[in-house]
């Protein structure tokens, strides 16, 4: 007697994000605005430890979608290990990540033919480079990746500040046979924080399974800075902007101060008063006409924002 298997996959289309596709919003200051209590800095991961914020996290998905986003991020820039680790829950870290998966596809059942990114935040720090050795990165990316992958479309690398960080990112996915959208992060000017040009990235990557590049957690006018260049590397581009006052970190010493990751961001960050929906329209218009094709918002963007984008499609 044979046993038959039928396994589905799903093979997304790698020309996916060459025509113009809405991604979410923010998430963790959603989360804060709609009565979220942070634990210690656990941010947006607060959602997910405390159940009486499921549904919560889950209406927050939903209201993305139904403004317009084709495409969801997994809650899980936060439950990253270091940062549980800080928090004294790193027991959580399966539980917390496969949680923030269930969420997300959760929408799938009204929504399904939503996509699912897999969000991989920085190993570390935000908006600093990783000077931690490249096993350990890759360790940190891959246990992280193997827990969201049953629940996601495709991996979204989220706010990477160096190109080592980003060759050891898809280093550690190759294995899960999904492909993958680079979020790049620069906090000020025309260089990651590690120093180096966008430029320099695109030689690297040889890998076919790439959708595209954006800029991640950057100003509407940092963006427009970059535009050119971004543009220049022959992939789909686009972005994810957020309405902080400042995204440059409050110190530059990994080793000795990463006041960054222990204080909420809304604190240290600062909100914009100027970026109504109506204005960042005005940025993402400007943008699209120029060839982006990928366009999301991050922290302090919300549903209305993304409504004003899929405006565009």
């Amino acid at each position: 007697m044979f046993t038959i298997l039928i396994i589905n996959i799903f093979y997304m289309d790698k020309n996916f994000f060459k025509t113009t596709r809405i991604l979410d919003g923010g998430m963790g200051q959603e989360l804060l605005s709609r009565g979220m209590k942070p634990k210690g800095t656990l941010w947006s991961a607060s959602a997910l430890l405390d159940e009486n914020y499921h549904d919560l996290l889950l209406n927050a998905h939903l209201d993305y979608i139904k403004a317009g986003a084709e495409v969801i991020v997994t809650n899980t820039f936060a439950t990253r290990r270091i940062r549980l680790v800080e928090n004294k829950v790193e027991h959580k870290f399966k539980y917390l990540n496969t949680k923030a998966g269930e969420i997300a596809k959760k929408t799938k059942d009204d929504y399904p033919n939503i996509l699912i990114a897999g969000g991989l935040p920085p190993q570390n720090s935000t908006y600093k480079a990783d000077d931690r050795s490249e096993d350990i990165i890759k360790d940190d990316f891959y246990n992280q990746a193997k827990l969201i992958d049953p629940f996601i479309d495709f991996f979204y690398f989220d706010v990477l500040s160096s190109i080592k960080e980003i060759n050891v990112a898809t280093q550690s996915i190759e294995e899960f046979n999904k492909p993958y959208l680079i979020g790049v992060h620069i906090s000020e000017g025309t260089k990651l924080p590690s120093g180096e040009k966008i430029s320099e990235l695109i030689d690297k990557l040889k890998n076919q399974k790439l959708l595209g590049i954006i800029l991640s957690c950057v100003s509407p006018e940092n963006y427009k800075l970059n535009l050119n260049e971004i543009k220049s590397l022959g992939v789909p581009f686009g972005f994810k902007l957020n309405g902080y006052l400042k995204t440059a970190p409050l110190s530059n010493n990994n080793k000795t101060n990463n006041k960054n990751d222990f204080l909420q961001p809304n604190e240290f960050l600062g909100k914009r008063k100027d970026l109504s929906p109506n204005k960042m329209l005005e940025f993402v218009k400007e943008f699209k006409d120029s060839g982006a094709t990928i366009l999301g918002g991050c922290c302090e963007t919300t549903p209305a924002h993304i409504k004003s984008f899929a405006s565009l499609k």
